[in-house]
C-alpha cells in the first residue's frame, strides 16, 4: 500500500481493519499489547540507588566522612562508627525526601495528562491519550491537541496549527480528498499529526501511527521532556541556602581556629566544626519545599483544582484580581429555555432542566406548537448535541425541540462550526431538493445577516423598525438574566429571521459566599461574558459583583489612558471576545495587579499565557487553553478558584513556617558553639564545649527532619482568607522574620549556655543538659511558630507524632546503654525542672518578643 494520503478514506479504514463506528474494547486491548502505549519515550530517570548515593556527594558530607575515617585511624573507633551511622541515616532521610518529591511531581504530571476523544463501539468517549491505538477514530474539535498521526475521514472548515513540525505559523486548511505524488509533511492536507492543534472547525480521522512512530516521535530527541525548572521560591531558597552556607562555614572556621588556639585537639575541633556546619546549613530546604508544594497541590486536586506548574502556588498568595467567565464558572452551566419570541409573540416554555416535558403558552393561553415546527427543527438540526450529552446550550435547544415533538435532525451536508469570533453556527441541508442553511447565534450577528422576517403566515421584509422591535424584546429577556440566541434560515439566496430563544443559566448557589470571601481577602472579582450587558448585570447583582458594566464595543472605543482611568471601577465586561481579554488583562497588570484569568477556548490561550495565573476549564476547556494555563478547574466552578487561593496561601504559610523554624533553631545551634568559644568555658584548664560532634549530628537528625516536614502538612489556617494578598516581591525571609530569627537564636543560645554553665564542672552532665535543652527548645519553637499563624495546638496529627518521635528518640540515648555511645548521662528530676523552667522562659519571652517585633516592623 502507498502513502496513506494517497488512499481513499475507506481504503485506509480497511487496511487497519477499522470502521466509522470505531474499534471494540477487545480489539483495542490487543493492539495496545502489540504496539505499546501512545507516548514518547522519556529520558531515563536516575535510579533510586543513584539518588541515594547522591546524598553523600555534598562538599560538607564528604569532609565529614573523611574526618570520620581519620578519627577511626586515630583510635576513636566508637565515635567514628556512630558518626558514620548518623551520616547514613541523614542521607537516608534526604533520599526519602527527594524520592517523595520526585514521585509527587510524577503523580501531578499524570493527573494533567492529555486526553483524546475517540469513537468506540459507536459511542464518542474520552480516554487518556496514551491509550489511543492504530485504527481508532479520533473526533477532532476546535482547541484539541491531536493525540496521534491520522488520516482524515471528515473535515468541516478544519484548520490545524502544525508549527511544531513545519515551523509555519499560519494554520493549515485540511481536506479529505486523495493527494498524489511525494509530499512533505506540510503538504499532506488530508493528514493530521500528533501534538498539533485544531485551531478551527472539526473532523474525524483514523489513527495510522502512535507513540515513537509518529512524525513527532521521529524527532523525539528534539522535544524530550524539559528539565524540571525550579520555582521562583525554590530559587530564592537556594540563594538563601548558599548565603547561610557561606556564613555558617565562616563561623565554623572561626570556631575551629579559636579551639586550636585554646589548646583543643585539631581532630576534635575539626569534627565539631564540620558537624556543626552539616547540622546548621539547611541543605535539605529546597527538597522539603518541593514536597510541601507537591503535597499541597495533590490536596488541591481533592478540591477540584489541578495545578500544572508549581510556581503558580506561590502566585496564588499574591492574586488580588480574579477575572472569571460567567457561563459555567459563575453559573451552573445547565441551560433551560424559558421564553421564545416568534411571530410577534413572547412564548413561555414550561419545564426545568433537561426533562423533555413542557408546554408552550402566550398571554396565559396554550400556544399551538405546530406553528413552531420550522423554528424547532432548526434548533435541533443546527446542533451538535443530543438530549443526554453535549454543550449545555445545545442540549437546552434539543430539549426545547423535543417538547415540541421534534426528536430527529435533518441530514447535514456541510457546516460552519461556532467559534467565539464569528459568534454563530451554520449547517447546510438538502430538503425537498432545495439547499437550506440553518443558523443560530448571537442576536446582533444573526439579525445583521437577515433581510427578511418569518411569521407563521408569510415572509416579510425585515425593516429597521422590525429590527428595533426585536432588539427591545431582546433587552427585556436579557434583563431577566436570560441568555438570548437568534434563529434564522437561508434558502434560495434569502436569509430569513425566525425569532429569539431565551434560556436561563442560574448562578451557582455557593458563588455569592465565595465572592464575599474574596472581598474579605482583598481580592476583586471581575465578570467577563459574551452575553448581553443586561443579562450580565442581572447575574452580577445576584451574586454580589458590583462596579460599572463595559461592553466589548465600548472597550474598543476607549484609548489606553481612558481605559486605565476606568478599569479599577469596572466589575462586569459584556459582549466581549477573547481578544478583549488580553486588553483587560494588560490594563489591570499596568496598575500592578496580580491577575488570575479564566478561559476555555483556543482564542483564550494568549490571555491565559499572559495572566499571572491562567485558569483553564477542565470540563468545557480545550487542550490549547489547558496547555496555556497554570491551573485547571476540574469542575469549571468559580468556588474552586477561591479554594485554590485559600490552599495556595496555606501552602506558602507552611513553607514560611518551616523556614522560620529551621533557621531560628539552626542559628541558635551555631550561636551556642560560637559564643561558648568566645566565653571560653573550661574545666581543669581545658576548653569545654556544650556539645560534641556526635551530639550535634544527632540533634540535626531528630529535630531538622520529621518536624520540619510535618510542618508542611499543617492544615490551612482558619483566618488565612482574612489576610490581604501577599506582595509579589515579598522575600521569603521578611524583615519581621529575620529579626525574629536573630532574637530567638540568641534567646535559645543564651538559655542553653546558662544551663550548661549551671551544671559544670560535671562535663558529661552539663553537655547532656545542653543537648536536651536545645532539643526541647526546638520542639517548643515549632509550636511558637505555629502560634504566630493561629494554629490550634493539636490540629496537625503528623506534627504531633513527629515531635513525640523526636523526643522519644532522644530519651533512648539518655536512659538506655546508647548513652555511652553518645556520651550522655541519665537526667534526674532536678535537671528536668531546670530544662522545663528554661523552656517556659523561652516560650514566654520569645512569644512576647516576637509580637513586639511584629508591631514595630509593621
Amino acid at each position: 500500500m502507498g502513502e496513506f494520503y494517497q488512499q481513499r478514506p475507506e481504503e485506509v479504514l480497511s487496511f487497519f481493519h477499522s470502521r466509522l463506528t470505531g474499534l471494540t474494547q477487545e480489539e483495542t486491548e490487543k493492539r495496545l499489547k502489540r504496539d505499546g502505549y501512545n507516548q514518547l519515550k522519556e529520558k531515563r530517570r536516575k535510579s533510586a540507588i543513584l539518588l541515594f548515593f547522591r546524598q553523600f556527594t555534598s562538599f560538607l558530607v564528604l569532609i565529614l566522612i573523611g574526618a570520620t575515617v581519620v578519627s577511626f585511624l586515630l583510635g576513636e573507633t566508637l565515635d567514628a562508627l556512630v558518626i558514620g551511622i548518623i551520616v547514613i541515616l541523614n542521607g537516608l532521610f534526604g533520599f526519602i525526601q527527594e524520592y517523595k518529591a520526585e514521585k509527587a511531581i510524577e503523580a501531578l504530571k499524570k493527573l494533567g495528562s492529555l486526553k483524546a476523544k475517540i469513537i468506540r463501539n459507536g459511542k464518542t468517549v474520552e480516554i487518556d491519550a496514551s491509550l489511543v491505538v492504530v485504527g481508532d477514530i479520533l473526533v477532532l474539535e476546535e482547541g484539541d491537541k491531536i493525540a496521534a498521526d491520522a488520516r482524515l475521514l471528515e473535515a468541516y472548515t478544519l484548520t490545524i496549527d502544525e508549527s511544531l513540525l513545519t515551523g509555519e505559523s499560519v494554520p493549515v486548511s485540511k481536506t479529505i480528498g486523495i493527494l498524489m505524488g511525494t509530499l512533505t509533511t506540510s503538504e499532506q492536507k488530508n493528514m493530521v499529526f500528533s501534538n498539533t492543534i485544531v485551531t478551527r472547525g472539526k473532523g474525524k480521522a483514523v489513527v495510522i501511527r502512535t507513540g515513537m512512530t509518529t512524525e513527532v516521535g521521529k524527532i523525539a530527541e528534539l522535544i524530550q521532556f524539559e528539565k524540571e525548572e525550579m520555582t521562583p521560591l525554590q530559587k530564592k531558597l537556594q540563594s538563601l541556602g548558599k548565603f547561610l552556607g557561606i556564613l555558617f562555614l565562616f563561623l565554623c572556621l572561626i570556631i575551629f581556629i579559636v579551639g586550636i588556639l585554646k589548646g583543643s585537639l585539631w581532630i576534635t575541633m575539626f569534627l565539631i566544626s564540620v558537624s556543626l556546619a552539616v547540622a546548621a546549613i539547611p541543605e535539605g530546604l529546597p527538597a522539603i519545599v518541593t514536597i510541601c508544594l507537591a503535597l499541597g497541590v495533590q490536596r488541591m486536586v481533592k478540591r477540584n483544582v489541578l495545578i500544572r506548574k508549581l510556581s503558580s502556588v506561590e502566585t496564588l498568595g499574591s492574586t488580588d484580581v480574579i477575572c472569571a467567565d460567567k457561563t459555567g464558572t459563575l453559573t451552573c452551566n445547565e441551560m433551560t429555555v424559558e421564553q421564545l419570541y416568534f411571530d410577534h409573540k413572547v412564548i413561555d416554555v414550561s419545564g426545568k432542566g433537561y426533562a423533555t416535558v413542557g408546554n408552550f403558552s402566550a398571554n396565559g393561553k396554550t400556544y399551538n406548537q405546530k406553528y413552531l415546527e420550522t423554528f424547532l427543527r432548526i434548533c435541533a438540526s443546527c446542533n451538535d448535541a443530543d438530549v443526554d450529552r453535549g454543550d449545555p446550550t445545545e442540549r437546552a435547544l434539543m430539549v426545547l425541540a423535543a417538547k415540541g415533538g421534534i426528536t430527529s435532525k435533518e441530514e447535514r451536508i456541510d457546516e460552519i462550526p461556532f467559534n467565539s469570533e464569528s459568534k454563530y453556527m451554520l449547517t447546510k441541508h438538502i430538503i425537498s431538493k432545495k439547499n437550506f442553511s440553518f443558523i443560530k447565534g448571537a442576536l446582533e450577528v444573526v439579525v445583521a445577516m437577515c433581510g427578511s422576517l418569518y411569521s407563521r403566515t408569510r415572509v416579510i421584509k425585515f425593516t429597521p423598525s422590525l429590527k428595533r422591535e426585536i432588539l427591545i424584546i431582546n433587552e427585556g429577556m436579557a434583563g431577566k438574566a436570560l441568555r438570548v440566541l437568534g434563529v434564522a434560515y437561508s434558502v434560495e439566496g434569502k436569509t430569513i429571521f425566525l425569532g429569539l430563544v431565551g434560556m436561563i443559566d442560574p448562578p451557582r448557589l455557593e458563588v455569592r459566599d465565595s465572592i464575599s470571601l474574596c472581598k474579605q481577602a482583598g481580592i476583586r472579582v471581575v465578570m467577563i461574558t459574551g452575553d448581553h450587558r443586561l443579562t450580565a448585570l442581572a447575574v452580577a447583582k445576584e451574586i454580589g459583583i458590583g462596579g460599572e458594566v463595559l461592553t466589548g464595543k465600548e472597550l474598543d472605543e476607549l484609548t489606553e489612558s481612558e481605559f486605565l482611568k476606568r478599569v479599577e471601577n469596572i466589575g462586569v465586561y459584556a459582549r466581549v471576545t477573547p481578544t478583549h481579554k488580553a486588553k483587560i488583562l494588560e490594563g489591570l497588570k499596568k496598575l500592578n495587579h496580580v491577575v488570575a484569568m479564566t478561559g476555555d477556548g483556543v482564542n483564550d490561550a494568549p490571555a491565559l499565557k499572559k495572566a499571572d495565573i491562567g485558569i483553564a476549564m477542565g470540563v468545557k476547556g480545550t487542550d490549547v487553553a489547558k496547555e496555556a494555563s497554570e491551573m485547571v478547574l476540574l469542575n469549571d466552578n468559580f468556588v474552586s478558584i477561591v479554594n485554590a487561593v485559600e490552599e495556595g496561601r496555606g501552602i506558602y504559610n507552611n513553607i514560611t513556617k518551616f523556614v522560620d523554624y529551621l533557621l531560628s533553631s539552626n542559628f541558635g545551634e551555631v550561636l551556642v558553639i560560637f559564643l561558648a568559644m568566645l566565653i571560653g568555658f573550661s574545666v581543669d584548664g581545658m576548653l569545654v564545649l556544650p556539645l560534641m560532634a556526635i551530639q550535634l549530628l544527632w540533634m540535626n537528625l531528630v529535630t531538622d527532619g520529621l518536624p520540619a516536614l510535618a510542618l508542611g502538612l499543617d492544615p490551612v489556617s482558619p483566618d488565612v482568607m482574612k489576610q490581604k494578598p501577599r506582595r509579589r516581591d515579598e522575600p521569603i525571609v521578611t524583615r519581621e522574620m529575620l529579626y525574629t530569627i536573630i532574637f530567638i537564636g540568641f534567646l535559645i543560645a543564651g538559655v542553653t549556655l546558662l544551663l550548661f554553665n549551671q551544671f559544670l564542672p560535671e562535663v558529661l552532665l552539663a553537655q547532656t543538659v545542653a543537648l536536651t535543652t536545645l532539643i526541647v527548645l526546638q520542639i517548643v519553637r515549632v509550636q511558637m511558630v505555629r502560634q504566630h499563624y493561629h494554629e490550634p495546638l493539636f490540629s496537625n496529627r503528623w506534627l504531633t507524632w513527629a515531635l513525640i518521635s523526636s523526643l522519644g528518640l532522644h530519651l533512648l540515648i539518655l536512659y538506655t546503654p546508647l548513652n555511652q555511645v553518645f556520651h550522655t548521662v541519665p537526667l534526674g528530676l532536678v535537671e528536668w525542672l531546670w530544662i522545663l523552667g528554661a523552656t517556659l522562659v523561652v516560650f514566654a519571652v520569645g512569644t512576647t518578643g516576637s509580637k513586639w517585633i511584629k508591631s514595630k516592623v509593621l
